[in-house]
């Protein structure tokens, strides 16, 4: 059964930073496509960050030059580094993760398998 479990969040002052992790397990096989999603209350999912197999990326508009994804193929995790953080980016941030690979690269509706969530409170 593949599981995964995100960590790193937490509450931060504007401006502080954060690192996620998004570890899988579960399945023997790189996924094509991975992502970072975020949901705050009353707000729809949307899409933060992807990145697939040969590690070429996309960034929502509203993180670009603040957020970075990466990935680590050998423990099997995900990452969300965080900089410049605003009070906008408080949510519950989900990993995401699919074989294939997606015209539309931030929209949830393409991914197959989701991590807990793990929130983000930034607030002074």
């Amino acid at each position: 059964q593949v599981r995964m479990v995100e960590s790193g969040g937490g509450s931060v002052q504007p401006g502080g930073s954060l690192r996620l992790s998004c570890e899988v397990s579960g399945y023997t096989y790189n996924y094509y496509s991975m992502a970072w999603f975020r949901q705050a209350p009353g707000k729809e999912r949307e899409g933060v960050a992807f990145i697939d197999t040969y590690s070429d990326k996309t960034y929502a508009d509203f993180v670009k030059g603040r957020f970075t994804i990466s990935k680590d193929k050998s423990k099997n995790t995900l990452y969300l580094q965080m900089n410049n953080l605003n009070v906008e980016d408080t949510a519950t941030y989900y990993c995401a993760a699919t074989s294939a690979r997606l015209n539309f690269r931030l929209s949830h509706r393409g991914y197959v398998c989701w991590g807990q969530g793990t929130q983000v409170t930034v607030s002074s």
